[in-house]
């Protein structure tokens, strides 16, 4: 079961500010989150054809769950990206891999930009890690981003995930990924996260 958390985890990246989560709100934030997951940008996400009510309905099962939750990240106080936790033994991997105590599941979305800022989804990618680790529990950041994301492969990297092997989802070819709490602190020290 995944533990619980504080209502608000944040840490401030050198260059960009301040990342905040806080708990997501199905109801208040879906269309929000809709123009987000719908946008081009986020395919990978899967959830291009779906509606307000649509995207609603899907994390406010992910709230009921006791295996899963989303949260709302801030960049200086504005909504600019979507972080999920999972239990990996229990949601998105059951029977796909082998998993250990200590394990946590982790996605992540960052908010469609008309003007991109160099370094922007590190430091997100970095917030969620921090966050993630920040729960003395967790010993392993497990994910399976789908084998075509060229790009959050090497994000993943820069921030000390190390490829595992290519697993069959129902709906995608995964590259399940794992990233250690030593292997999280080698990369920020090596400036590869921030």
């Amino acid at each position: 079961m995944i533990s619980p958390v504080s209502l608000a985890f944040s840490r401030t990246d050198s260059r960009l500010g301040e990342f905040a989560l806080r708990p997501l709100d199905p109801e208040a934030d879906a269309e929000l989150l809709h123009g987000w997951v719908t946008h081009p940008k986020a395919a990978f996400w899967m959830m291009q054809d779906a509606d307000v009510a649509q995207v609603a309905d899907e994390y406010r099962k992910i709230a009921e769950s006791p295996y899963h939750d989303a949260f709302l990240g801030l960049a200086d106080g504005r909504p600019a990206f979507l972080a999920e936790r999972y239990d990996p033994a229990r949601v998105e991997l059951v029977g796909l891999y082998e998993p250990r105590e200590g394990d946590v599941g982790m996605h992540f979305l960052c908010a469609p930009a008309d003007t991109p800022v160099h370094g922007f989804t590190l430091a997100v990618i970095s917030t969620v890690m921090a966050w993630l680790f920040d729960d003395p529990a967790v010993r392993r950041v497990v994910v399976e981003p789908d084998v075509r994301n060229t790009a959050v492969h090497a994000l993943n990297a820069a921030v000390g995930f190390e490829p595992v092997t290519t697993i069959e989802k129902p709906e995608k070819d995964a590259l399940l990924s794992v990233c250690t709490r030593d292997q999280f602190e080698a990369a920020m020290s090596r400036g590869t996260a921030q």
